[in-house]
C-alpha cells in the first residue's frame, strides 16, 4: 500500500469545478486574497478590494464563507472518537463545534496556488508575470496550453498535499489523495476537507481492521487541526493496531498535553505503558486525578507488578529458571511488549548456557525499543531500562567472542547509567577480558604456549563462562601435548556453547592423539554434517573410521579416501563387491523413477561422508538377474551387507532413516 502525503497545510482548501455548459470556471466568492507563496511574496495585481458578486449557492466551486461565530480550531470536539469507549464529560468541547473549519490557526485567508501539475513546486516568479494556474485579474484560472473547450472530466482544487500551496488535483470530483482504493470510502471519495469527516471515515476503517488506511486519514485530520486531542488519541489507537507502541505512546502524550483532563488518552496511555512493562507510568495515568479507575486494568497492573517484583528477587540470588518463569508470567499478565522483560529472558538463557536462544531474542527485539520521553528514566532491577538492554547485549557479545562489540555495548550502558554498580563492574571486566584475549593471542602466535595459557586463564578468572577463552586455551594445551587438558577445556567451551565448531575440532583431534577412536569418529561425524564441503574434516573422519576398525581387530582392505558410488552391471560383479571385507550398501533403483532420482544425490553425499563403506548402485531394469537374485521388486530399496552377508534391508526409506542405518554399520 502506498503512503499518503502527510504535509497538508493548516488551512482549508477550496475547490473549483468546470461548468459543462459555459466551458469556463465559476467565479468564486472571496474577500481580498493574499496569493503569496510560502517561499516568496507573490501578489497579483488588478484584484480589487471591494466586494464581489456572489455566485449561485449551488456552485461547488465557491469558497465557504466564514461567519463571525464560527468556532476556532482550539475548540475541542471529541464526538467522533473511536466508539466503544466512554468519553468523560469534562473532556468535551463546545457543543456542536467542528474544529478545523477555520482557514488556518491564525485565522488568515489561505493562499491559492494552482500550478497545473500536482508535483510541480512554486518558484518566485518574475515581476508582473503570473505563474501558470494562478487567479488572474479576470478571475479565471490561466493554464498554459490548456484548451478553452474542456472535456467532461473536471480538474478541481483539492486539499493539497505538497509543501507549497493547497493545489492537489481532483479528477471528476474525487481528490487525488490515494483514497480511491481504500476500503470503507465511498465511490465518490472523501470530497470534504472537514477533519471531522476524515476522522469519521478513519474510524470506520479502524473498526474493520484497516489500520494503515485509518492512520493516513488521522494524519490528514491532524494536519488540518493539529491541536485536536481526539485526533492524536485516534492516531495512537491505529499505531497500536499496527504494533507501533512506542509511537502510540508519543501520540497519547501529545493528546494529554493538549488536554490534560482527556480521560480516554490517559487510559490508553496506561494500557500502553502496562504492555511495555512500565508499571509506575501505567499507574500514574490509570489513577489520574478525577478519573474513575478501571478495576480490570488495575488488577492486571497489580499482577504484572507482582511477577516483576518476584523476578527481581530470584534474579538477585541467581535462580535463573525461576527468572524465566516469572518473566513468562509477567508477559502473560499483560506486559506482552516489554523490551526489558524480553532482555531479562535473554539474560536468564545466557546464564543457563543457552546462548543461541539468548542471541535469537536479541536479534528479534524491535529497534524501536529505545526510550520515549516518559520511559527514558524507567528502571528495571535498579538499572535504567535502556542501560539494561546494552548490559545484556555486552554479555552475549562477549560469549560469542565479539570482544570489540562487547566493549562498545558496555560503554553505552555506562554512559546511560554511570552510577549503577552492576554496569560499572561489567564494563571493567569486559575491558580486562578483552585485553587478556589479545595478550593470549599474541603469545600463541609467538609459540609461547605456556604463557598464552596463563593469559587466557586470567581472562577466565574474570569471566568464567567465556567459551572462546576456554577454546583458545584448549589449543595451547594441544600444542603442549597435554591432550587430556585440551579435552577438558574443549568440554567446558561446548558446555557453554554446544555448537562451537572450533571446540569440537580441537576435542576430536585430542581424542585421536589419545587413540580414543570411537569418540573421535562421533565428533568428526558431527563436524562432517556441519561442514559438508570441508575436505580436511572428511579425511580426518575417514582415517578415524579406519583406525577404529583396526582397533577392533577387523580386517581392512581396499579402503581409500574419497570413494565414489560404484555402478554394477552384472551379477558376478555384484557378488564380488558385497563379498569384500567391511560394509557395503547397495542402492537398487530405476533411472526413470522419481523417488530414485530424489534420493540418489543423497546417496552420493553419504558416500563422501562415510568413505569406509562401499556404496553400490544397481539399475534393476538393466540388471534383472541381480533383481531376481536379491528378490527386489520395489524401488528404491537399500540392502546393507557385511563381509558378504545381508544384515539389513530398507524399502523406500527417508533420508534420516537411511543415514541412521549407514552410520550404525559404519562403526
Amino acid at each position: 500500500m502506498s503512503h499518503l502525503e502527510k504535509g497538508l497545510n493548516d488551512s482549508i482548501a477550496n475547490r473549483f469545478s468546470d461548468s459543462e455548459n459555459s466551458g469556463e470556471f465559476n467565479k468564486p466568492d472571496f474577500r481580498e486574497l493574499d496569493l503569496g507563496s510560502p517561499v516568496s511574496t507573490l501578489r497579483t495585481r488588478g484584484i480589487g478590494s471591494g466586494p464581489v458578486a456572489s455566485t449561485s449557492s449551488s456552485s461547488s466551486g465557491s469558497f465557504p464563507k466564514r461567519s463571525e461565530s464560527e468556532p476556532t480550531i482550539n475548540n475541542a470536539n471529541y464526538s467522533g472518537e473511536l466508539s466503544g469507549e466512554n468519553i468523560p464529560s469534562n473532556a468535551r468541547g463546545c457543543s456542536g463545534s467542528k474544529p478545523g473549519h477555520g482557514r488556518s490557526d491564525s485565522g488568515t485567508a489561505a493562499p491559492l496556488i494552482y500550478s497545473g501539475q500536482s508535483s510541480q513546486s512554486v518558484n518566485s516568479p518574475l515581476l508582473n508575470v503570473l505563474p501558470t494556474g494562478n487567479i488572474c485579474p479576470s478571475r479565471r484560472i490561466v493554464k498554459t496550453g490548456m484548451a478553452t473547450n474542456r472535456g467532461s472530466r473536471s480538474d478541481v482544487l483539492g486539499t493539497g498535499t505538497g509543501n507549497y500551496g493547497h493545489g492537489s488535483i481532483m479528477r471528476g470530483g474525487k481528490e487525488v489523495l490515494g483514497l480511491e482504493n481504500v476500503k470503507g470510502v465511498g465511490s465518490e471519495g472523501v470530497k470534504s476537507v472537514d477533519p471531522e469527516e476524515l476522522k469519521r471515515v478513519g474510524n470506520e476503517l479502524y473498526k474493520k481492521g484497516h489500520f494503515v488506511e485509518a492512520l493516513r486519514l488521522y494524519d490528514k485530520a491532524i494536519a488540518l487541526s493539529p491541536r485536536n486531542a481526539a485526533y492524536r488519541s485516534n492516531r495512537a489507537a491505529a499505531l497500536t493496531g499496527l504494533g507501533r507502541l512506542v509511537e502510540a505512546v508519543r501520540e497519547c502524550e501529545e493528546a494529554v498535553m493538549l488536554d490534560p483532563n482527556y480521560g480516554r488518552a490517559h487510559r490508553r496511555l496506561a494500557t500502553l505503558f502496562l504492555r511495555l512493562g512500565q508499571v509506575e507510568n501505567a499507574r500514574k495515568h490509570l489513577c489520574h486525578l478525577g478519573l474513575q479507575s478501571d478495576l480490570s486494568e488495575m488488577q492486571k497492573l497489580q499482577m504484572v507488578e507482582k511477577h516483576m517484583s518476584k523476578c527481581a528477587d530470584v534474579r538477585r540470588i541467581g535462580d535463573w529458571r525461576s527468572v524465566l518463569r516469572e518473566v513468562d508470567a509477567a508477559i502473560a499478565a499483560g506486559a506482552d511488549s516489554s523490551p526489558q522483560l524480553f532482555m531479562c529472558r535473554a539474560e536468564a538463557l545466557l546464564k543457563l548456557h543457552q546462548i543461541d536462544d539468548a542471541e535469537s531474542i536479541l536479534s528479534h527485539l524491535p529497534k524501536s525499543e529505545q526510550n520515549t520521553n516518559s520511559s527514558s528514566q524507567a528502571r528495571l532491577f535498579g538499572m535504567l531500562s535502556e542501560a539494561y538492554s546494552y548490559f545484556i547485549r555486552a554479555q552475549i557479545e562477549m560469549e560469542y567472542g565479539r570482544f570489540e562489540n562487547a566493549v562498545t555495548a558496555a560503554e553505552k550502558a555506562s554512559h546511560i547509567d554511570s552510577r549503577n554498580v552492576e554496569v560499572a563492574v561489567l564494563l571493567n571486566n569486559v575491558r580486562m577480558v578483552a585485553r587478556a584475549r589479545v595478550r593470549g593471542n599474541d603469545l600463541f602466535k609467538s609459540e609461547r604456549f605456556t604463557e598464552a595459557c596463563s593469559a587466557y586463564g586470567e581472562g577466565l578468572k574474570l569471566d568464567p563462562s567465556n567459551s572462546v577463552l576456554y577454546c583458545n586455551r584448549a589449543a595451547c594445551w594441544f600444542k603442549l601435548g597435554q591432550w587430556e587438558r585440551s579435552i577438558e577445556d574443549s568440554n567446558q567451551a561446548l558446555l557453554i556453547q554446544p555448537n562451537y565448531t572450533k571446540a569440537l575440532l580441537r576435542r576430536a583431534a585430542s581424542y585421536s592423539k589419545l587413540d580414543r577412536w570411537e569418540e573421535a569418529v562421533k565428533d568428526y561425524e558431527v563436524l562432517r554434517r556441519d561442514l559438508p564441503n570441508d575436505n580436511e574434516v572428511a579425511e580426518a573422519l575417514f582415517h578415524a573410521q579406519v583406525a577404529l576398525k583396526k582397533s577392533r581387530g577387523e580386517e581392512v582392505h581396499n579402503l581409500k579416501f574419497g570413494g565414489e558410488v560404484e555402478e554394477v552391471s552384472g551379477l558376478e560383479q555384484f557378488r564380488a563387491a558385497i563379498s569384500l571385507p567391511g560394509v557395503s550398501v547397495a542402492h537398487f533403483n530405476i533411472a526413470s523413477n522419481l523417488q530414485c532420482k530424489q534420493i540418489s544425490p543423497f546417496v552420493d553425499t553419504l558416500c563422501g561422508q562415510y568413505p569406509s563403506i562401499n556404496f553400490l548402485k544397481v539399475d534393476i531394469q538393466e540388471c534383472p538377474t541381480i533383481a531376481t537374485s536379491e528378490n527386489v521388486r520395489i524401488v528404491p530399496t537399500f540392502k546393507i551387507y557385511k563381509n558378504g552377508s545381508r544384515v539389513k534391508e530398507i524399502v523406500c526409506p527417508s533420508r534420516d532413516t537411511l543415514e541412521h542405518s549407514v552410520r550404525r554399520y559404519s562403526l
